[in-house]
């Protein structure tokens, strides 16, 4: 048996999954939360391969020992003092030998870790070996909410498990391939070169494994197809992929560029930063927080769920009703954009909460494209079902598809590539 552990680290939190490659089946993972706060939390979730345990929604909130999480599963939930991922590590280790699956007889090849900004040097799955540190530890400046939890989490790791290789998945790593065109910005050229000013993209490991899928799911050869994939969760990127390789993407140099998201702006005059210090005395820092964490539909309601917002808009709230024409009025935007950069498009796939959730999205971010070739069958947008299916009508020329993403799937499938 082939087991892969997954760590996706954060700065004061970290998520994990261990997965037997063999069969592709996840066999127990969790989430160690507050690290560094007064009182930490551990959930460790054990059971029916679904991925339910890797995400923060499903840590529980009482301090249980354990409780019934699904058919065929069991979730564990701890809460104690944990200083630091070293520690948390500890707790993870804690909870695979009393509530299992054994570590000795399901014993990781190795651990894959999530690193979402591996700016223009990493370009595919990479070993991590001291100088990788290093230069995932140079690359916090262009992303200082991210890399450096992600090496927290890789030094915790190494110590947990030293005597397995660990590779470095990067976020940006798909979008390697987009053309110059793509990812310049006309600013000037020395200055973008000195401080590595251009446009990497993020939700890479999602837009790899979706544009697979979603090949897979047709029966068709990835390379002969040209894609648009739509991450909307929380955070939000659209992505052209031509031939399995990406070719344009909404997110920029930052995770801030492209589309309305949850709490943040996407897409923005600089010349509103400007007026906004000038006139308004905000800071540099201010705005970076106004930015990212109080725009998008927070900013524009005080509402930063997309569930919220159109239960809201319902009700006739007329800043909801607003801030979903907003959120629709940039989709259908970057939709027809990659449509005219691909030049034709065989396949739209929309992934991720709001993507695989919410059906009044899909119908009206795609609404009146019929001039598009794409037509969408009310009866199968609105089914309840999960899993990958298809969403547009028998006669449409571009099929419409809703994919599941499995980031921890691909990380690990990407981190035995690297072996």
């Amino acid at each position: 048996m082939t087991a892969v552990l997954v760590v996706n680290s954060g700065s004061s939190s970290f998520k994990y999954q261990l997965i037997e490659m063999d069969t592709e089946s996840v066999l127990a993972g969790g989430l160690v939360e507050r690290i560094g706060e007064t009182m930490g939390q551990s959930t460790h979730t054990v059971g029916d391969g679904n991925a339910a345990a890797s995400s923060p929604a499903s840590a529980g909130s009482s301090g249980s020992s354990g409780s019934a999480a699904s058919a065929g599963s069991a979730r564990f939930t701890r809460e104690l003092p944990i200083p630091d991922h070293t520690i948390g590590f500890q707790v993870m280790l804690d909870a695979f030998e009393q509530h299992g699956p054994s570590l000795s007889e399901h014993a990781p090849v190795a651990v894959g870790h999530r690193v979402v900004h591996g700016g223009a040097r990493f370009q595919e799955p990479t070993r991590i070996t001291p100088g990788v540190r290093r230069d995932i530890d140079d690359l916090s400046a262009l992303a200082p909410l991210h890399n450096p939890g992600a090496l927290q989490g890789i030094v915790a790791a190494e110590q947990g498990f030293p005597d397995v290789p660990h590779v470095a998945v990067f976020d940006t790593a798909f979008h390697q391939t987009l053309p110059a065109e793509a990812f310049t910005y006309a600013i000037n050229a020395d200055l973008a070169e000195r401080f590595r000013i251009r446009r990497y993209g993020f939700h890479g490991t999602s837009h790899r494994f979706v544009a697979h899928a979603g090949a897979a799911f047709l029966g068709r050869p990835l390379g002969e197809l040209n894609q648009i994939v739509l991450h909307l969760g929380n955070g939000a990127s659209v992505c052209a992929v031509r031939g399995g390789l990406s070719v344009e993407t909404s997110m920029g140099m930052t995770p801030l560029e492209g589309l309305v998201m949850g709490t943040r702006s996407g897409d923005i005059d600089p010349g509103v930063l400007f007026h906004l210090h000038r006139k308004a005395g905000i800071g540099i820092d201010e705005l970076d927080e106004l930015l990212n964490r109080g725009s998008g539909l927070l900013g524009l309601t005080g509402r930063g769920d997309m569930r919220d917002v159109i239960t809201a808009a319902s009700a006739g709230d007329g800043p909801a009703e607003l801030a979903l024409g907003v959120y629709l009025h940039r989709l259908k935007g970057y939709v027809g954009n990659y449509f005219a950069q691909l030049g034709m498009v065989d396949v739209i796939s929309f992934t991720a909460g709001v993507g695989e959730n919410n059906a009044l999205v899909r119908e009206r971010s795609l609404g009146g494209l019929e001039a598009f070739g794409i037509r969408i069958d009310p009866g199968r947008n609105a089914s309840p079902a999960r899993g990958p299916r298809l969403i547009s009508t028998d006669d449409s020329d571009v099929a419409v598809l809703v994919i599941p993403t499995n980031e921890e799937l691909e990380i690990a499938r990407q981190t035995l590539s690297a072996l």
